[in-house]
């Protein structure tokens, strides 16, 4: 496979993730971090790193807007819900690793 052709499919790989995590608001980004040791402001900030180092500017604001599909504030309010005990409790665990 050529160079183009992987980044190609990386990106499309990278939009159906995108496309997952909104069809999966139910999803909280503690929720990710705790099984997978990232969320979607993790995507953001790579996604806003990766434009410097090539060059552009996307502060991280733009990416979080990217990658939530609207600007995070409004996300915040509609899906966000307050952690658990539960969930915070194995988040502080997880940073023990």
């Amino acid at each position: 496979m050529d160079k183009q052709t992987q980044t190609d499919i990386e990106a499309a790989v990278f939009r159906r993730l995108l496309e997952h995590l909104n069809e999966r608001k139910d999803v909280q980004n503690i929720d990710l971090m705790n099984l997978a040791g990232f969320c979607r402001n993790c995507l953001s900030k790579w996604y806003s790193a990766a434009a410097q180092e090539r060059g552009e500017s996307v502060d991280y604001e733009q990416a979080r807007e990217l990658v939530y599909g609207e600007p995070y504030s409004d996300w915040k309010k509609k899906y966000q819900k307050e952690a658990s005990a539960e969930q915070l409790a194995a988040f502080e665990q997880s940073q023990q690793k």
